[in-house]
């Protein structure tokens, strides 16, 4: 019975990662169908329709800005404070336990100050 509580945080995970590439693989089928009809009733295509089918939404999405920069770098920065806030409340029922914690949280608020340093760098360039 043991085993299965690690079985089902890995199976989540795995479902966690699969579950939206199936369904986006899903939704290109559909298009694809869709697309495959209209062309075979002979129906002009529209031109947004053709680009949004070419080109990847998520990268232009992903595109950097001092802004998005800032709220990555906040985010990392509270997880990094949350991991330091454990060990410091774990270190009240075991004392050897704050150093390690500390240590790993220092790894999310490096990356965290690290996304703000460069979200102020990319205000002053614009």
């Amino acid at each position: 019975m043991e085993i299965l509580i690690p079985i089902t945080m890995f199976a989540m995970i795995a479902a966690i990662v699969i579950a939206p590439r199936y369904f986006k693989s899903q939704e290109r089928m559909k298009m694809a169908e869709t697309l495959r009809a209209a062309i075979d009733k002979g129906q002009p295509l529209p031109l947004e329709m053709i680009e949004a089918m070419s080109s990847d939404t998520r990268v232009a999405a992903a595109a950097a800005s001092p802004q998005r920069d800032l709220r990555t770098g906040i985010i990392w920065t509270g997880v990094g404070v949350g991991l330091a806030s454990l060990g410091l409340a774990m270190s009240f029922e075991e004392p050897d336990m704050t150093y390690p914690l500390l240590g790993l949280a220092a790894f999310p608020i490096f990356i965290g100050l690290a996304f703000i340093l460069i979200s102020f760098l990319n205000k002053s360039r614009d």
